[in-house]
């Protein structure tokens, strides 16, 4: 029998990530799963983001994972998309595009190298920030009130 892959082992919950970690994290189940859940991926961010800039944050996201998936140094182990678990692998992840997303790029540099070779750890961390980014404008979106309040003239 094999044993399991460590990459996969539960560490937490995603319920216990922010906001752009746990984006990452479901974004990055949702575009493993299926091509019904690829589509899924695009419908989210062009809604939150609007078709232009939606575009551009699934244009990173698809690079992001193509990276990770070519030059990977092994295939990043996931749990399904409705678990409460986080893995491993997705803790690495959600915090390497946590890292991008503040500026910490020696940080998520450094992360990147546990994902792929070093050559390309560079380039990761490039369109994870981008990704990032994206996640956070869509967080902060989702906080601000629909009406101004008017108390506040």
């Amino acid at each position: 029998m094999t044993p399991p892959h460590r990459g996969g082992a539960p560490v937490g919950f995603v319920s216990e990530l922010g906001p752009i970690e746990a984006g990452a994290v479901l974004y990055l189940r949702l575009w493993c799963e299926d091509a019904d859940a690829r589509t899924a991926v695009w419908n989210d961010l062009a809604t939150a983001l609007g078709p232009a800039h939606g575009r551009k944050a699934l244009k990173s996201f698809e690079t992001l994972c193509d990276l990770c998936v070519r030059h990977g140094r092994r295939p990043l182990m996931r749990h399904h998309v409705t678990c409460k678990c986080l893995g491993a692998d997705e803790s690495c992840f959600a915090n390497f595009v946590g890292y991008a997303a503040e500026g910490a790029r020696e940080d998520a540099l450094l992360i990147a190298t546990t994902i792929v070779r070093p050559d390309i750890a560079p380039c990761l961390v490039g369109v994870a920030q981008d990704f990032g980014l994206a996640l956070k404008r869509m967080a902060l979106k989702a906080r601000l009130p629909l009406e101004t309040p008017t108390t506040l003239h």
